[in-house]
C-alpha cells in the first residue's frame, strides 16, 4: 500500500490534483480520505460555541481518529469515515465505508502538519498557488456551495485563513516530497506526479 499525502492552503487546487492522480491510475485502485472529514465533534457546543470554531486551525481537527482510521487501512481494515457538515458546524451520523486500496490520498489543508500521520506517509505533496488565486476560489466556492456573502468570506479569510495558512499551512511545505506550483493548472507539473506515481504503484 503506498499512502500519499496532498496539502496545500483553501483553494491551492488540492481536488484537482487528486482527481488526475486517481483518473491516472487503474480502476478502483486508490480511496481519497479529505482531512475536511475529521473535524472535531461539536454536538455537546451550542451554535454559538460552533460559531467561535477557528477551522482553519490544527485544533479543529481530530487528529487521533484520522491516524488510527489510517492505521487500519494500512493494515487492511475496512473504516467508517466520518462526515461533517460545513451548514451545521458539526458531523453528521452518516459514514461512509472506504475499504483499503493499493493507493491510499490523505488530502487537506494540513495533511501534511502532524508529525504521527505524516511518518506514515509514502510520497508528501504540497500543491503551492498564489494567495490572490486561492481568496478567488474561496469566495466562489463559499457563496455557492456553503450560502455565506462575500463580505463574510472576505472577513473570514483575513482574519483567520490568511493567519492561519501563514501559520500552520506554509511551513509544512518543506516537509514535502514534490511541490506543485500553480495548483490544477500546472498540467505538466501533474503529468509528471501521474507517471511517478504509476511508477510506485506497478512497480517500474
Amino acid at each position: 500500500m503506498t499512502i500519499i499525502g496532498i496539502a496545500g492552503g483553501s483553494g491551492s487546487g488540492k481536488t484537482t490534483v487528486v482527481k488526475q492522480i486517481a483518473k491516472a491510475l487503474p480502476p478502483h485502485c486508490a480511496a481519497v480520505v479529505p482531512l475536511d472529514s475529521y473535524y472535531n465533534d461539536t454536538t455537546g457546543l451550542t451554535p454559538e460555541e460552533r460559531r467561535q470554531i477557528n477551522f482553519d486551525h490544527p485544533d479543529a481537527f481530530d487528529w487521533k481518529l484520522l491516524t488510527e482510521q489510517i492505521k487500519k487501512l494500512k493494515n487492511g481494515e475496512a473504516i467508517e469515515q466520518p462526515t461533517y457538515s460545513y451548514i451545521e458546524s458539526n458531523r453528521l451520523k452518516e459514514t461512509i465505508h472506504v475499504e483499503p486500496k493499493p493507493v491510499i490520498i490523505i488530502e487537506g489543508i494540513m495533511a501534511l502538519h502532524y508529525k504521527k500521520l505524516r511518518d506514515m506517509m509514502d510520497l508528501k505533496i504540497f500543491v503551492d498557488t498564489d494567495s490572490d488565486v486561492r481568496l478567488m476560489r474561496n469566495i466562489r466556492r463559499d457563496v455557492v456551495e456553503r450560502g455565506r456573502t462575500v463580505d463574510m468570506v472576505l472577513e473570514h479569510y483575513e482574519t483567520a485563513v490568511k493567519p492561519m495558512h501563514e501559520q500552520f499551512i506554509e511551513p509544512t511545505k518543506k516537509f514535502a516530497d514534490i511541490i506543485i506550483p500553480s495548483g490544477g493548472d500546472n498540467k505538466t507539473g501533474i503529468h509528471i506526479l501521474k507517471t511517478y506515481i504509476e511508477g510506485i504503484v506497478t512497480g517500474v
